[in-house]
């Protein structure tokens, strides 16, 4: 299996790297004087429910069953170990998930971004959030599709239904510099299901319960 297919290996490269990959917005650059770079991918993501995550032009997601639709390329940039940022190619803008569950894109990269990826059974990966889980159970909350390929509130997506399952198809690899996070208070979401209380002071959800930030990652 190539590691690169899902994302695991945050491999750094010397200075020396004359062309990486802007981590902000995907375009080509060339720095001699960089910091460490990542290596990440730009793949597809096929969802298990058989469409593929694409992002269109205004931020917001869904499914599509086009597999040559350019909204459907993500980056998938190594953020930690098994940590990944998924970034659309076209657009420039972050996936994320707030303390409601809804899912929305983000100019800035903020903790809200942060995913961690798992391989589940016949290969398939999970994407869970690294910010929030369920208060009670401490049930991850994951990203999804359902069947008719629009994207679920991340507390009602179960990692043992299709819905959470996708395979990622590498295009290439790509080397990216390292996001800049940014807090959550810091970005306005630029499209996603509901409007986003991700700028209030604290973090909320299973009906508005103050969350322990540094619990839940």
């Amino acid at each position: 299996m190539d590691v690169y297919a899902f994302g695991y290996c945050v491999l750094r490269t010397s200075a020396s790297c004359l062309h990486t990959t802007d981590g902000r917005r995907g375009r080509t650059t060339t720095n001699p004087n960089s910091d460490p770079q990542l290596k990440g991918i730009v793949t597809r993501l096929y969802c298990r429910q058989g469409y593929y995550l694409q992002m269109h032009p205004d931020g917001t997601l869904d499914g599509t069953k086009d597999d040559s639709s350019n909204s459907t390329l993500f980056n998938l940039i190594p953020v930690g170990l098994r940590v990944v940022a998924i970034q659309g190619v076209k657009t420039g803008l972050y996936i994320a998930l707030n303390g409601e569950g809804f899912l929305y894109t983000s100019e800035l990269f903020t903790p809200e971004c942060k995913f961690k990826e798992s391989v589940f059974e016949n290969y398939y990966v999970i994407y869970s959030s690294m910010l929030y889980r369920q208060q009670e159970s401490g049930r991850a909350w994951f990203l999804g599709l359902n069947k008719e390929g629009q994207v679920m509130k991340g507390n009602r997506v179960k990692k043992t239904k299709p819905a959470a399952h996708f395979l990622p198809k590498p295009l290439e690899v790509a080397m990216y510099r390292e996001p800049s996070l940014h807090d959550i208070g810091e970005t306005v979401p630029k499209a996603g299901v509901t409007p986003s209380k991700s700028t209030s002071a604290s973090a909320i959800m299973n009906g508005g319960k103050p969350v322990n930030k540094s619990k839940t990652t």
